[in-house]
């Protein structure tokens, strides 16, 4: 009985271990962030819309709805650059002025990717469900001390 306790818990850790192990950083092992998903942050609800890899990247639109209205875009990119991934985005208020200049990015370097989180500095995806996945952003707040803002989003 003691053995086949052991053997249980060695499959079991072995079995969440491989879920874990590092892959490639390329656009095809973070392709289930694709797709269009809803949730709730900011006290109001978000929508992130990312299209399949193609050409080198990813694209997406984000938008948060506050009171019925827009309080802002993003515009954002995964691309395969020097065998490794980048996020970039670019923020925008309800007219579409931009936050940034206009030849500036807000950049996420990778970090690592598993089969199913990509974790960028700054910014993770996880995969929770193929229906559902949880990001997490590090927003720095008035007091320059970092907020993780978890956004938990379900696929349309």
């Amino acid at each position: 009985m003691k053995y086949l306790i052991i053997l249980c818990f060695v499959f079991t850790w072995s079995s969440g271990a491989q879920n874990n192990m590092q892959v490639e950083p390329k656009l095809e092992n973070c392709a289930w962030i694709s797709g269009n998903w809803k949730g709730e942050a900011f006290g109001g609800q978000t929508e992130e819309n990312w299209s399949e890899p193609s050409a080198g990247s990813m694209m997406a639109t984000f938008k948060l709805i506050n009171d019925g209205k827009v309080s802002f875009y993003e515009i954002e990119i995964i691309r395969e650059v020097e065998n490794t991934l980048i996020l970039q985005l670019k923020h925008f208020d309800n007219d579409l002025k931009s936050w940034e200049t206009k030849n500036e990015t807000v950049d996420f370097p990778l970090k690592e990717i598993t089969e199913n989180k990509v974790v960028f500095e700054g910014m993770t995806f996880e995969k929770v469900s193929d229906t559902e996945m949880n990001v997490f952003v590090d927003i720095e707040n008035e007091d320059g001390e970092i907020q993780i803002v978890q956004f938990n989003y379900k696929k349309q």
